[in-house]
């Protein structure tokens, strides 16, 4: 029998410090996140992060808090209710971090006689910190507890005619009545090690601005290629002029270089340059959460308007959009069709 898991990141149970501090320890401490030897990810995160970070973030939290809960998680509720409602198999839902654990939802769908899982982590772009992790953790979990259950998961679809198409819209509609001179897309930032160490070729990666546009295989693994590869598609789709787009990468974290150029820098540099409507939208994440609502919605947002600028425009995420409910019941609907005739 065919089952579909869906996995975003997760959430902290609740936006008190110690829920936080709960849930940056166990995301902190994946060594696909803070790559480090585990002595130094240790001293470096439980030494120093954890003991710093949780109050700060926690008053993050509870700016974006909804009454409901975290928005990943309800947002992402909804999207797997909508898709239940549209495919024939089971569906259910995990997160890499948190009490919503994959090995949860794993055995949500083996209690329903499911041997047969369509992972869908809900990446739109290839990262060792989103969709590694969570395909690594998924097999080390079949091997544990679930030998006889077959995986399949779904490709980065930053690139897919369907996905770009809905993004594009959603953008579009975003965008609608607004006077905007500039649409910037923000997406998540990795240290640029990660790029390095992603590089299938150990030789094509330089992060210079040239080897993103060049053909290599080193592009099925390559965030950075795939980011702006998503901010060129959906700017041919909406028709945008050159010039009045482009790409930043912001929550970063630590001193090591991660990539650039920083979206906190560049919407400063925005507002004193002179933009004065500034539109923002955010293709790394699938659900608005923190870094969207908070890091984007208010801080970037504030920020814009002390140095200058008039308005930030914040575009929300695909979220439970009908037609991104219609893309993914169709790719599920495609995957157990294929797998039928296979």
């Amino acid at each position: 029998m065919k089952g579909v898991l869906l996995v975003n990141l997760g959430s902290p149970e609740s936006p008190s410090p110690k829920d936080v501090k709960t849930y940056l320890g166990e995301f902190l401490m994946d060594e696909r996140v803070v790559d480090l030897p585990k002595l130094f990810r240790t001293i470096l995160v439980k030494g120093i992060i954890l003991n710093t970070r949780p109050k700060q973030s926690a008053k993050a939290y509870k700016k974006i808090w909804w009454d409901e809960g975290s928005p990943l998680i309800v947002l992402s509720e909804r999207l797997q209710a909508k898709v239940s409602d549209k495919v024939s198999t089971p569906v259910s839902l995990a997160m890499r971090y948190g009490s919503m654990s994959i090995k949860k939802g794993l055995q949500e769908l083996v209690d329903q006689g499911v041997d047969d899982i369509f992972i869908i982590p809900l990446y739109p772009q290839f990262a060792m910190a989103t969709t590694e992790t969570i395909l690594v953790l998924a097999e080390k979990l079949r091997d544990e507890f679930f030998p006889n259950v077959s995986f399949t998961s779904l490709p980065p679809f930053y690139n897919h005619p369907d996905y770009i198409r809905v993004l594009s819209n959603s953008i579009s509609e975003g965008l609608k009545g607004k006077e905007w001179e500039h649409l910037l897309f923000s997406y998540h930032g990795v240290p640029e090690r990660h790029i390095r160490k992603s590089d299938i070729t150990k030789s094509h990666c330089k992060i210079n601005g040239e080897c993103c546009a060049t053909a290599s295989k080193a592009h099925e693994f390559c965030y950075r290629h795939q980011c702006y590869e998503t901010t060129r598609l959906v700017a041919e789709y909406l028709e945008l002029k050159e010039g009045t787009f482009s790409t930043s990468f912001q929550s970063r974290l630590g001193v090591d270089p991660w990539l650039q150029p920083y979206t906190d820098r560049t919407v400063a540099n925005f507002a004193k340059s002179g933009t004065k409507q500034l539109a923002i939208a955010t293709p790394a994440f699938v659900s608005d959460c923190l870094e969207t609502l908070e890091e984007i919605g208010m801080e970037a947002a504030e920020d814009f308007e002390e140095k200058g600028g008039e308005h930030l425009h914040v575009l929300p995420c695909i979220n439970d959009r009908e037609d991104w409910v219609n893309v993914m019941s169709r790719w599920i609907d495609e995957w157990a069709l294929s797998e039928v005739k296979a």
